[in-house]
């Protein structure tokens, strides 16, 4: 059995949505990061860094931590989603999103979603990056159905959680038709609708 430690944010949506997908038998264990449960001594031995999301795989006692590799572990361990013919394309979209649309979305979040006012420059700053990155994500598939090619990946898995919060990002997904006809297509999916309600609190999937 796999234990996914995480809280309701895109990175722990990353692997819920994946473990939905595969099938295979997982529970969660909620962690209350404003009561700072990642700090936890015992948690610290499975994440250097304090960070959610972290997996346990009970059959062997295995810990993996930072959700890109917990995705390929979990990918290759049971063979989906990260066909060998196209791992060179989906690990280069894959980091694309570990590198660059995570974290510069989420600094989008912190300055114009929850600290609004606080810095003009920040705000202006990554709102324009955010922007630049609907425009690069909706460019790439205008050529491509998914990220990494023809094929559903865990390049697609990694990115889409983040653009489920584009609400919060006040760009307009509606604009960007290539971005939306593949925000939808995964949004439909029924493994995509059950791992999007990581806490199973009722969470729906933003509409475009």
């Amino acid at each position: 059995m796999i234990e996914l430690f995480s809280s309701d944010t895109p990175n722990g949506k990353k692997i819920s949505i994946l473990l939905e997908e595969i099938g295979c038998n997982f529970k969660v264990t909620a962690m209350d990061l404003s009561n700072n449960d990642q700090f936890k001594t015992d948690f610290k031995k499975i994440s250097p860094f304090n960070k959610i999301p972290v997996i346990v795989n009970h059959e062997n006692g295995v810990s993996v931590f930072e959700s890109g590799a917990i995705l390929i572990y979990l990918a290759e361990k049971y063979n989906k989603f990260y066909e060998q013919k196209d791992r060179n394309v989906i690990n280069q979209w894959l980091m694309a999103q570990m590198g660059t649309i995570g974290p510069m979305l989420g600094q989008h979040h912190q300055f114009h979603h929850y600290n609004p006012g606080k810095s003009e420059f920040a705000e202006e700053k990554f709102f324009k990056i955010a922007k630049k990155l609907y425009g690069e994500l909706d460019e790439r598939l205008t050529s491509s159905k998914y990220l990494a090619g023809t094929n559903y990946t865990i390049a697609d898995i990694a990115t889409w959680p983040w653009i489920a919060r584009h609400e919060w990002h006040d760009i307009g997904l509606k604009n960007y038709k290539n971005l939306t006809r593949w925000y939808l297509d995964i949004a439909n999916r029924e493994a995509v609708i059950k791992g999007y309600d990581l806490l199973k609190n009722g969470s729906k999937i933003p509409k475009p």
